[in-house]
């Protein structure tokens, strides 16, 4: 492996000046530049990354600590984050909270020891003194999906509650009238966000939601499973169940499948947080989806602003209805597409079906 040495050497300069060319000081010639630059495409030289570090104080890693690696929408989000990353002259390294704070802040401790250029995180509850800290020491950091309140640090996002006002509109739409939710932690800002969402969009429609049609989950579906259990025990239950992820969706399905009863046909279900085995269920889930992959990328975007000296600026995208069968829909009268379609289908609202 070629040393700094010997670029020095192919290229008839100093190790001082090929040091100079490779961090861009201004006191190097454009001949000298040219010439160090091709000695190391010749040699093939890749330069310290620890030693340029020290030098520079840049280390070009940033940190993302996700919410749930087990979650498809954060495994693809952590993948968009590492190629825009990667595009901009990044590295990333990632820790995995499990939905845990203490977990969380784990992490966040080892990448600033690591001297991490910037910080991206989903936080897994509503406050961390850890990350109060680093942000009012001038980490430069964002917040990606989720957010703690109150700190000023830029968040991308997609607007949950429009989203859910369609989503309602389309159940009541179809006739459901008796609608539960299985929330997600009222620590979490989404998982707070999506039940007010939800309780707003029923009331628009003249419609309340009893504390006995809201049960709080974990975003795990163990806990979806259990809430729907509990759904399911009611002398009423509802008519159409509402999971705020994808996750408690799957767990709710799993319970109403352990019960011998279909969806749509005696219940329906909802859930936020699109994925590709919805699809593949039967029938296939209606479903919140948000612009993941634009996401990742925006929220890398805005830290490499921050840390580059750039105003960073909050980013909220559109999330979208995907409209299936596991509420009562029609059946296709075509085949479906092959792929999502670029744009969100219109929140169709079929002839509504008798209510009682």
């Amino acid at each position: 492996m070629a040393s700094i040495k010997d670029v020095a050497a192919e290229a008839g300069v100093s190790v001082a000046t090929v040091s100079r060319a490779l961090n861009g000081h201004p006191s190097v010639s454009a001949d000298a530049r040219a010439r160090v630059l091709a000695a190391v495409e010749t040699l093939d030289y890749r330069p310290n990354a620890v030693a340029r570090s020290l030098r520079t104080d840049q280390t070009h890693t940033l940190g993302l600590v996700i919410s749930d690696v087990m979650n498809p929408y954060f495994t693809e989000l952590a993948r968009s984050v590492e190629e825009e990353a990667r595009a901009l002259g990044y590295s990333v390294i990632f820790g995995n909270a499990d939905e845990r704070p203490d977990l969380q802040d784990h992490h966040v401790r080892n990448l600033l020891d690591r001297r991490i250029d910037g910080l991206l995180v989903s936080p897994t509850d509503g406050g961390s003194p850890l990350m109060l800290d680093a942000a009012r020491t001038g980490t430069p950091m964002v917040f990606v999906d989720r957010w703690i309140p109150g700190m000023e640090v830029p968040v991308v996002r997609a607007d949950g509650r429009a989203a859910v006002r369609d989503l309602v509109a389309h159940l009541y739409g179809l006739g459901h009238r008796r609608l539960a939710i299985i929330a997600g932690p009222a620590a979490t800002t989404t998982g707070q966000e999506r039940v007010d969402a939800f309780r707003e969009a029923l009331h628009a429609h003249g419609l309340g939601l009893p504390d006995v049609y809201t049960g709080r989950g974990d975003f795990q579906a163990e806990s979806g499973r259990r809430v729907t259990e509990g759904f399911l025990d009611l002398p009423e239950p509802p008519e159409a169940v509402f999971a705020a992820d994808n996750l408690m969706a799957l767990g709710a399905l799993d319970a109403i499948r352990a019960r011998g009863l279909r969806v749509p046909e005696d219940i329906a279900l909802a859930a936020f947080d699109d994925i590709p085995w919805f699809v593949h269920t039967d029938p296939p889930i209606t479903a919140i989806a948000q612009p993941t992959g634009e996401l990742g990328r925006a929220a890398v975007r805005a830290l490499v602003d921050r840390i580059e000296g750039r105003p960073p600026e909050s980013v909220t995208l559109s999330a979208r209805v995907v409209v299936r069968r596991s509420c009562g829909e029609p059946a296709p009268t075509e085949p479906p597409p092959a792929q999502y379609p670029a744009q969100s289908p219109a929140v169709r609202s079929p002839a509504r079906r008798s209510h009682t």
